[in-house]
């Protein structure tokens, strides 16, 4: 039996994304066009550009998350708790937020859940995705991230900023998922430009993709350059 998933079923995996400083508003404009036309299940934004999506996508099912505290995670937790509820006034249907990593690995656990507590209780019921940045973390670390994450009350768990020196692994999404199990899903981001690449992060336990190339996946043509 074939098991891959039909090009439609894909695109309903994927957060279409454009994170880039230098995004435009024409950009912005394009990367929501892309996403209605090919199906995908949102577009991720930076907060500058949360309003003018939600007004580009308004009306389309295409859903709008919007990152904070990205793609650092290091400025203080009243800044990022206020950058989240800035995002759901002006419309984020869902959260990516970046853990502070300096936190974790200085063996931080009680500031790192009093972070994403904060950061979540001003998502005032929107889901939110706690982003590692793994390629900075041990497997002890990644583990200790996964279990603080669903203490905090996260609705995902996600790999990678696409902004650091590496994305997302298959091992990483395995672990991730293990750890985790059905109590909250997995995202995995940072790297994935192919359908080949895409199909064994899913078969990992990932159930969102975070990408730039969702339509070389879903059409499964070769992506251009690009971290995320």
């Amino acid at each position: 039996m074939n098991n891959t998933p039909s090009p439609s079923t894909l695109a309903r995996t994927i957060d279409h994304t454009l994170l880039k400083p230098e995004a435009t508003s024409g950009a912005i404009e394009t990367l929501c066009a892309e996403a209605v036309a090919h199906g995908f299940y949102s577009v991720c934004v930076n907060s500058s550009r949360a309003a003018q999506a939600r007004d580009l996508i308004a009306g389309t099912g295409v859903k709008l998350a919007v990152v904070t505290g990205f793609p650092l995670g290091a400025m203080c937790t009243a800044a990022k708790a206020h950058e989240t509820a800035l995002a759901v006034g002006d419309g984020a249907d869902e959260i990516d937020t970046v853990l502070n990593v300096g936190y974790l690995v200085e063996g931080g656990s009680e500031e790192v859940l009093a972070d994403l507590r904060a950061v979540i209780a001003a998502a005032a019921g929107c889901p939110v995705k706690v982003i590692f940045e793994t390629c900075l973390l041990n497997e002890e670390q990644k583990r200790l991230a996964c279990a603080i994450s669903l203490e905090a009350g996260a609705a995902f768990v996600k790999t990678s900023t696409g902004f650091s020196s590496g994305g997302a692994t298959v091992e990483d999404v395995r672990l991730m998922k293990a750890c985790v199990g059905d109590r909250c899903e997995v995202k995995a981001s940072g790297g994935i430009r192919d359908r080949k690449t895409a199909l064994a992060m899913i078969a990992a336990g990932a159930t969102r993709l975070g990408t730039s190339a969702g339509i070389a996946i879903v059409s499964a043509t070769d992506a251009g350059s690009g971290a995320y």
